[in-house]
């Protein structure tokens, strides 16, 4: 069985067959869309009301501690998270990717910006997986919370985020 293989096919299958194409023609209205009150958004520098905002340039990201219930997050704010915390970290992280963080960061303000990030930190991602052997996938990969778990855990853990 080629693992490797296996775990790209699922993850480039999602990524190109559901994920990505449902975000084509995103607009900034629909990107920065508030359903409902003190949502967590991408917003401009000094706009935010919530406790914590990271960010770098002229755009923040909304955070703070966890509350119940956790507030209603925007696609801005989903996106930003799959960016920066989900894929861009763990490019730096495993496979020597720029270093990337929610702090240091620079949010776009566009919903066409914010999907050349997420293109540009997936590319990273899976060309990262694809380089993994199958001793390397089966190696803990020793990221906080998945320490004893392999690489191979890891990547089935962001197919899901």
């Amino acid at each position: 069985m080629d693992w490797n293989n296996a775990l790209v096919e699922q993850l480039d299958m999602h990524w190109t067959g559901q994920l990505r194409p449902r975000l084509d023609g995103l607009t900034d209205d629909e990107y920065f869309w508030e359903p409902v009150p003190n949502c967590w958004n991408v917003r401009p520098r000094g706009e935010s009301t919530a406790p914590v905002q990271g960010g770098t340039g002229a755009f923040t990201v909304d955070f703070g501690p966890p509350t119940d219930p956790a507030p209603v997050t925007t696609i801005a704010w989903r996106l930003a998270h799959v960016i920066v915390g989900v894929l861009g970290a763990r490019v730096a992280t495993h496979f020597g990717g720029p270093q990337m963080d929610y702090n240091d960061f620079d949010y776009a303000g566009t919903a066409e910006a914010a999907l050349a990030q997420l293109d540009e930190t997936y590319k990273g991602w899976i060309e990262g997986v694809r380089s993994l052997s199958a001793d390397q996938l089966a190696a803990p990969c020793g990221e906080p919370g998945y320490e004893q778990f392999p690489y191979a855990a890891l990547v089935l853990h962001i197919s899901r985020e």
